[in-house]
């Protein structure tokens, strides 16, 4: 991180621009997030091959219920 003038107006721009998606997201999606939660659910499901918008507006599993046999289904 440098710490010129450009140096540090870029890292508040930066800063700035990922604030206002990150505020974005949050009035999008259905459910409430905090906007601190949001910041950390990203960062450990960053790289995780899911739909983004499905995940932000539930994002909890909800338990599988077992098919006729008492068997959960894997995929």
């Amino acid at each position: 991180m440098g710490t010129s003038q450009n140096a540090v107006q870029i890292q508040i721009w930066t800063v700035l621009i990922g604030i206002l998606l990150l505020k974005y997201i949050q009035k999008k999606v259905i459910y409430k997030w905090n906007l601190s939660n949001l910041v950390s659910f990203i960062r450990m499901n960053i790289f995780v091959k899911i739909d983004f918008w499905q995940w932000a507006n539930d994002p909890f599993i909800k338990k599988k219920t077992p098919d006729k046999n008492g068997q959960f289904s894997v995929f």
